[in-house]
């Protein structure tokens, strides 16, 4: 099996790091990456689009035919946004695009970067939690073949990247003994990006992926 994949967010630490190992990786045939602006990667492999409106993906739909995975990596903190504004960019924003995508692609398998401490209940006290939740539930309900929420907690970026924070740099020295004390909450971003690519090839076996689901996945 050959993967096609299409890679929203890769202008950003965690789509770039997932970008970077699906270029690398023998299974993956083709990458379409779908952004604001260029991401700044050339490869054989890659394709892009420059598209501002994520809410609205009809004057590109066409081009989103005949892929068969999806890596969403695209999100926003919610740290000082509005609820209302988190809502649009999160749960909106990426419902938008997944159903267009299981339109266009119905044997895709749709990767969703999530996070650590969702609240699949949708009824928690924290916002960003619930709203993280409902996208989760919802994105399952869609036609796609398969649909993975991955729940990352800390994730370590590679060396090679270029859009993580300075403050990793740092932290690198730090990861083996912070891993080691916290196993259930940190991982390296290659591991979840090789947990995706997985996921389309092999499968899980649930739909959830905590982080030693994620380190477990990326090592099969």
């Amino acid at each position: 099996m050959k993967i096609n994949a299409i890679i929203t967010g890769a202008t950003g630490m965690v789509g770039e790091g997932v970008l970077l190992e699906a270029l690398l990786h023998p299974d993956v045939e083709n990458v379409l990456v779908i952004n604001r602006k260029p991401c700044g990667v050339t490869n054989p492999k890659l394709k892009e689009i420059i598209h501002s409106n994520f809410l609205d993906l009809s004057p590109v739909s066409e081009q989103l035919k005949g892929y068969n995975a999806c890596f969403f990596c695209l999100g926003v903190s919610s740290v000082g946004m509005k609820e209302e504004v988190y809502y649009s960019m999160t749960y909106t924003l990426t419902l938008s695009v997944a159903e267009i995508l299981s339109k266009q692609n119905p044997d895709m398998t749709f990767c969703y970067v999530s996070g650590a401490s969702t609240d699949s209940t949708e009824k928690g006290r924290i916002n960003w939690a619930r709203v993280k939740g409902k996208t989760e539930n919802d994105l399952m309900k869609l036609p796609f073949k398969k649909v993975y929420a991955f729940r990352p907690g800390f994730m370590l970026p590679d060396k090679r990247a270029k859009n993580a924070p300075g403050v990793y740099a740092v932290f690198r020295f730090l990861y083996p003994a912070v891993r080691g004390l916290f196993p259930k909450f940190v991982t390296t971003l290659r591991e979840v990006a090789i947990g995706m690519i997985n996921s389309v090839l092999i499968g899980y076996e649930k739909p959830v992926l905590e982080v030693p689901d994620i380190v477990k996945l990326s090592r099969k």
